[in-house]
């Protein structure tokens, strides 16, 4: 089983949905973070599930896609760890910056 580790960005990008959406409403903010960090949990297991980043196929992170949220994450075999990079609303424009840890 793959260890889980997130990222600061993605802890901070976390805290910037959170806050984002509280700001309309407390409990769907409280909900879509729920639903994000629940459907991170798959990656303990399948940590490859995801596809590979349209954008960057060259690189070796994935994404889960949850709603409008892009879950970026990179798995290494060698660790059996997957870190989770940011999370991203899929409107946004992913750029390479976003995926330096």
């Amino acid at each position: 089983m793959a260890e889980l580790i997130w990222s600061d960005h993605a802890l901070t990008e976390l805290e910037g949905i959170f806050d984002y959406i509280a700001a309309d409403s407390r409990l769907y903010a409280q909900y879509t973070i729920q639903n994000i960090l629940k459907a991170s949990e798959i990656l303990h297991t399948f940590p490859e599930s995801g596809r590979h980043l349209p954008e960057f196929q060259n690189l070796p992170h994935r994404e889960l896609l949850l709603g409008n949220y892009r879950i970026i994450y990179r798995y290494v075999a060698p660790e059996d760890s997957v870190k989770v990079i940011t999370v991203i609303h899929g409107s946004r424009l992913l750029k390479e910056a976003h995926l330096n840890e």
